[in-house]
């Protein structure tokens, strides 16, 4: 999904009511994180919920990225979705390129979370695009 059509989707559904129920429903259709991956290697600094990210590697060509996550807090998990949608099967060049934080703005999020959960997105997106830095030098 791109922006323009998560954006689109959050303008259709009106209210903000609604727009976290949506992103919850779409954090709960997140594929489940094994108990291995909840450890400390896996897990974002910086988040007041508990969250882990993982990643696999698509050979290619080009060679892409496919993230997993979990979280504690259900709009969290939901966060983590809506970043893994502008991110995930993407090139290291292309995850370093985006603007995640004009995506996060044209979606309203940048208004209608917490402080601490918008500090603890951008902690996941940093973490994101640390991974993305890793594997475009391998």
């Amino acid at each position: 999904m791109t922006v323009d059509e998560l954006a689109e989707t959050f303008e259709f559904l009106g209210d903000w009511e609604e727009r976290y129920r949506y992103l919850i429903d779409l954090g709960r259709k997140l594929p489940p994180l094994s108990d291995a991956e909840h450890d400390d290697a896996h897990k974002v600094r910086g988040c007041m919920s508990q969250v882990w990210l993982a990643h696999d590697v698509q050979p290619g060509p080009p060679k892409t990225l496919h993230f997993r996550g979990d979280s504690d807090a259900h709009i969290v998990k939901g966060l983590i979705a809506v970043l893994f949608e502008l991110t995930s099967d993407k090139t290291p060049d292309e995850i370093l390129a985006l603007d995640i934080g004009s995506a996060f703005e044209r979606l309203g999020l940048e208004s209608h979370i917490s402080m601490n959960r918008r500090n603890g997105f951008y902690a996941m997106v940093e973490r994101i695009q640390q991974m993305a830095a890793t594997e475009r030098g391998s």
